[in-house]
């Protein structure tokens, strides 16, 4: 065994793995669309399983097609410690997101085979199904079902637009394996992300340790008016959908700039009926997403919109519903763990700072099972799930190097 102290991974081989996965599925762009469990999902999964093998890897891939590529310990009665992400994407994705996490976790593998190191526990590299949701809804969908979320049967039913289920597309594919969802041991979890989002970037900040990811609340509101000539009804007599459904957009941005520094409001998705020109909206049904870092400003924000939306429609006179139709709660990452990608970063002298996560990630789920952590390195302009979304080779290789280290820190803590 060779001392493991400051050992580093190859960058350059780590860039062009990634490089060469985002051949599949390239768009004209410079980004990537390998929707999943299409015959690019698999082409990728190929290569990625192939690289694996070639690693000396043991592969296992459970019933809703997650696949577990593991390097064996000196004591391998010990729970594993994974490390992993998603290689499918969006429509006009990027060649990062996901595809980073889970090729990092390969040249970690990678670089200890090099230098001969043997660690305590066994290391394993995973990738989980359909986590982008793009294609089959529920998100994050490989991850959920092993976490007991959601049913394994629940998956399978899922349909894309064409009428696709899960199951046969798992099955065509040849990505159906033997083992139960849920049932592969798992000690701890890490996962590398590009941040997609601003804040390192914005600061200058290298390494991200991720304490957690916001808890969200996802609504469908209808405001229900009537619909009326835009012209020969005075204002004062109208019944506008529309204008009291902006008070409510309005309020929902206020309510979280009323919970700084994590609270997040945003309305997304907007359809006004009948939408034309000169009539007045009869009625208007939008999304509100609502966000914090820990449950109570979560939940007080969740009085907050409910209140105003009740007073609203008292003094407009008009019907207003509202539906949580999606609730995560937030999720605060280990101790132990987020001390060890502390760790890791000191140890090469990055420049770092704490951070969370105001997007959903599998280290979610895994986080219900075992002690997780999030290592983040910065994207350019904070963009992702666009085609332009990059990041720089010397920020790939320093969150691959905490990655290394925080793994190698667990894993040889583990009896």
């Amino acid at each position: 065994m060779t001392d493991s102290a400051r050992i580093s991974i190859n960058g350059a081989r780590l860039w062009q793995s990634l490089m060469d996965l985002a051949k599949i599925g390239a768009t004209p762009k410079g980004g990537v669309c390998r929707l999943a469990l299409t015959d690019l999902d698999k082409q990728g999964r190929d290569l990625v399983v192939g690289w694996a093998k070639e690693a000396g890897l043991q592969i296992t891939t459970d019933k809703i097609g997650n696949v577990f590529m593991r390097r064996k310990g000196r004591n391998n009665a010990l729970p594993p410690v994974v490390t992993g992400s998603h290689i499918d994407t969006q429509p006009t994705g990027g060649k990062f997101d996901g595809n980073y996490g889970v090729l990092a976790g390969l040249e970690v593998v990678r670089t200890l085979n090099d230098r001969g190191i043997e660690t305590e526990a066994p290391i394993e590299v995973a990738f989980w199904t359909n986590e982008e949701g793009s294609r089959f809804v529920p998100v994050m969908m490989g991850s959920g079902v092993f976490a007991g979320a959601f049913s394994l049967e629940t998956a399978y039913a899922a349909k894309d637009v064409s009428g696709n289920t899960v199951k046969n597309e798992l099955e065509r594919i040849g990505y159906v394996g033997d083992e139960e969802p849920g049932k592969h041991p798992i000690g701890a979890y890490f996962e590398a992300h590009i941040e997609q989002g601003p804040v390192l970037e914005d600061a200058g900040i290298t390494i991200g340790v991720v304490k957690g990811v916001l808890g969200l609340r996802w609504y469908d509101c209808i405001v229900t008016g009537m619909e009326a000539h835009a012209g020969p009804t005075p204002m004062a007599l109208r019944k506008d959908a529309l204008q009291v459904a902006t008070k409510i957009m309005q309020e929902v941005v206020a309510i979280a700039n009323r919970y700084p520094p994590y609270g997040r409001g945003t309305v997304g998705f907007v359809q006004v009926h009948p939408n034309s020109r000169n009539v007045i909206p009869g009625t208007v049904k939008f999304s509100i997403d609502l966000r914090n870092v820990d449950s109570e400003r979560l939940d007080a924000m969740d009085r907050e919109i409910r209140a105003f939306i009740s007073e609203t429609s008292k003094t407009s006179g008009l019907p207003i519903s509202i539906e949580q139709v999606s609730y995560f709660p937030p999720c605060p990452f280990e101790a132990g763990c987020v001390d060890a990608v502390a760790k890791g970063a000191k140890e090469f002298g990055y420049s770092v700072m704490d951070v969370v996560s105001g997007a959903g990630h599998d280290a979610v789920y895994m986080a219900r099972l075992a002690p997780a952590g999030m290592v983040f390195i910065p994207c350019k302009d904070g963009i992702s799930h666009n085609e332009i979304e990059d990041t720089k080779p010397e920020q790939v290789e320093a969150g691959c190097n905490v990655l290394l280290h925080a793994m190698l820190d667990r894993a040889n803590a583990m009896k």
